[in-house]
């Protein structure tokens, strides 16, 4: 083999494991689609309240936050193929046996913890992980497009789990989230690998300078996660990443994710339109993630949180004046406007705890997700609240849309951090 032959071998190889990644990505994200739609099924046939409902979605919401960055630190002992087939394993089970269950703790049990524990296991520090292990240059573009998977389910499964739900119920729909996760395992036994070095390559544009330092403490995965927290809690720019996501998790998955398609339900929309226009979100979300993804590596990353935050704001104190059971031109101009913003936030965050925290980026942006999921549970619960005492959304939207003008500010307050951005990583 000539040496353009084998570096054109080196060079494919991480773009197969992005691809990989991606499908067991796009196979995770069922679940994600599902609440919003299965919200009023359930409701009909065990007369759960919808904060109750909600409650049970909150649950997979945190823990697919706080499952992150323990999830980070099991791929640096285990490796990300043993980590990510257990854990579409565990999503499958979760979805397959709700239709199994009579009770609501049943509902939080199989919705809320099995769920929840096996997507926080393969989320976005999944993402951070095959960047940071594979990936020297274009770390950005991979990170948008890995991050636009869960968007490509969305569009995926959403119009599917509708009909299923409208047509057969809810039970045929949470089995084909099931089915889809399953499908998924024997790719990613079979093709899946952990590090360059495992194929006798290197990372895409690495020099031997760009080589990772060892983790530190490799074999004590929930003691790695914890000591990478307590010292990044000492920079302030930690706290003004997590704060901001963790608005950008109440704005998104918490509040349009989870009562977009209810909202819209009870302005006479039917329920398959309302579920299509959030799946076209997810259209227009992997185009705007990818595009994101392209800008981290061009423009300061701050910026661009700054100006997607603001926008994102805007567009949701608009909303609530344009819900009617007909989609109007206003109503597409939202879901494009929004599905180009909905995770275009996620690639600048990703490469400023990389610039950040260095080879402790994956951990760190762990638990700064774990944040976004945070505040995506609260405020699950809390429109939950909102729509069961007040009769309506409407004061969810326009708090949404202030808090997303507070993580404008704090994302553009980073730039007064640059002694800490200057940092050596915290290993």
């Amino acid at each position: 083999m000539t040496q353009l032959q084998s570096t054109r071998a080196a060079n494919r190889w991480p773009w197969f494991v992005a691809a990989v990644a991606f499908v067991a990505l796009v196979g995770a994200a069922g679940f994600r689609a599902a609440p919003s739609v299965l919200i009023e099924p359930l409701h009909a046939e065990f007369g759960w309240s919808t904060s109750t409902i909600s409650a049970a979605v909150s649950v997979n919401l945190v823990l697919y936050g706080l499952i992150s960055p323990f999830a980070a630190a099991l791929m640096e002992r285990f490796g990300m193929r043993r980590v990510v087939a257990c854990a579409l394993l565990l999503v499958s089970a979760g979805s397959g046996l709700t239709v199994f269950m009579d009770a609501s703790w049943q509902l939080l049990l199989l919705w809320g913890v099995c769920v929840g524990v096996g997507t926080g296991s393969m989320a976005l520090t999944f993402v951070a992980t095959v960047t940071n292990r594979w990936f020297v240059r274009h770390q950005g573009l991979v990170s948008g497009v890995l991050t636009a998977a869960g968007a490509a389910g969305q569009l995926v499964f959403l119009p599917v789990i509708a009909a299923l739900a409208e047509d057969h119920g809810w039970r045929p729909a949470s089995l084909s989230v099931s089915f889809a996760a399953l499908a998924v395992v024997p790719l990613v036994v079979i093709a899946l690998r952990d590090r360059p070095e495992d194929v006798g390559t290197t990372a895409l544009g690495a020099t031997p300078e760009d080589a990772p330092p060892p983790a530190a403490h490799p074999g004590r995965a929930a003691t790695r996660a914890v000591t990478v927290l307590r010292q990044a809690v000492r920079v302030p720019t930690f706290w003004l990443l997590a704060g901001g996501f963790a608005i950008c998790g109440a704005s998104t998955n918490g509040l349009i994710g989870t009562h977009f398609v209810p909202a819209a339900h009870e302005h006479g929309m039917p329920v398959t339109t309302a579920a299509g226009l959030l799946a076209l979100v997810g259209l227009f979300d992997v185009v705007g993630t990818v595009l994101s993804g392209w800008l981290t590596d061009r423009v300061d990353p701050r910026y661009l949180l700054g100006a997607y935050y603001t926008l994102r704001g805007a567009s949701l104190i608009v909303l609530p004046s344009l819900f009617a059971p007909t989609t109007e031109p206003p109503m597409w101009a939202f879901i494009v406007f929004y599905g180009l913003d909905w995770v275009a936030t996620v690639p600048p965050t990703v490469a400023l705890t990389r610039r950040v925290f260095g080879a402790d980026g994956p951990i760190v942006f762990g638990w700064v997700f774990a944040a976004h999921q945070v505040g995506a549970a609260v405020a699950a619960t809390g429109a939950g609240f909102i729509h069961d005492h007040h009769g309506g959304y409407g004061p969810a939207w326009y708090t949404a849309g202030a808090l997303c003008a507070v993580a404008a500010v704090m994302s553009l307050r980073i730039g007064s951090q640059r002694r800490a951005a200057a940092a050596p990583g915290l290993s």
